[in-house]
């Protein structure tokens, strides 16, 4: 039998804390030798992009998952629809058999988020307190909630290319965290008073320059998930020890792709994947007064872990719907 699980299921079986938990694993799974490499397949559509993310992990059973993603930044104002939404294929990996079908919505923010929560327990400074989230939708939401999981943060500068979200972004998460989260007019600034920078937007085009950054800062580059979209000032990158998620996906569609391109990086200056700093076979942050950044671009490793977490609780708690698809 395949279990049907919709986005709602999904959001009320899967927590932050146990998504941080499974995206460590997998990261240091991989960092390990324990996984093969996650595949992924990107496809240009008009006004828009499908993505295709695949990858095993061995979490008690073995699984196999693949995501399917759109990503059409203009559905909200024109169709009143999410600008990412897919569905994630659970199957064994043993047999083959497809366990099973999920939204995808809620485990691609939370993954995400939770892969930045793990790159700041091992590249941040621990005594990090001040924090700048540059981009304030969901995205930003999940990425402070879990940068509030592990560090102690205090003050939290909020910045969007439009105001009045960064205002509704800095209300929300202060009622909700207890934090002194305020919105940011001047980025500059926000940035040069920050221990930790968060980029999770849209942009095409570089928008951290290097001059902002102050030393010690940890840097968390999450928006670029293509090779069309850039957030970080290449000459950030080469000036400073990069970490990234996977190398050779970070070469082709993050922001070290520009980097590459400019000529300004070869890929062996990026210092580790994150999965050989957890897993304790590369240098993570080195000194404190070092800028670490982390170039996020989204592996098909945390999507397998968090949609096993998913699928093993909804079979225990009997929620879903079960359909046999063979027959």
């Amino acid at each position: 039998m395949t279990l049907i699980l919709t986005r709602r299921e999904v959001a009320r079986l899967l927590e932050l804390d146990e998504c941080i938990a499974a995206v460590e694993g997998a990261f240091r799974a991989h960092g390990e030798g324990r996984t093969a490499a996650p595949a992924v397949l990107g496809f240009a559509a008009r006004d828009g992009s499908f993505h295709i993310k695949a990858a095993a992990l061995e979490s008690g059973a073995r699984y196999f998952a693949a995501k399917i993603n759109g990503n059409f930044f203009h559905n909200g104002e024109r169709f009143g629809l999410p600008r990412i939404q897919g569905v994630i294929a659970l199957c064994d990996a043993d047999t083959g058999s497809p366990l099973a079908l999920l939204d995808s919505i809620e485990i691609t923010i939370l993954r995400t988020g939770a892969a930045t929560g793990v790159a700041a327990t091992y590249l941040a400074r621990p005594d990090s307190r001040v924090a700048t989230i540059c981009g304030c939708g969901a995205q930003g939401r999940i990425q402070l909630r879990s940068l509030a999981r592990v560090l102690p943060l205090r003050t939290v500068h909020a910045w969007d290319v439009a105001p009045e979200m960064a205002g509704r972004f800095a209300g929300e998460m202060a009622a909700e965290l207890g934090l002194a989260v305020t919105p940011a007019t001047e980025l500059e600034s926000a940035v040069a008073t920050s221990d930790v920078v968060v980029t999770c937007t849209p942009a095409r085009r570089f928008f951290l320059q290097r001059e902002w950054v102050a030393p010690g800062t940890f840097v968390a580059a999450v928006g670029a998930d293509s090779a069309d979209k850039q957030e970080i000032d290449p000459a950030l990158l080469a000036a400073n020890p990069v970490i990234v998620d996977l190398l050779e996906q970070c070469a082709a569609i993050g922001d070290l792709h520009h980097a590459l391109a400019a000529g300004v990086m070869t890929p062996d200056d990026v210092r580790a994947e994150l999965g050989q700093v957890v897993a304790g076979r590369r240098p993570g942050r080195m000194r404190p007064e070092e800028i670490v950044i982390f170039d996020s671009t989204g592996t098909a490793l945390q999507d397998v872990a968090a949609a096993a977490v998913v699928y093993e609780k909804a079979v225990r708690a009997g929620v879903g719907l079960a359909v046999e698809l063979g027959a």
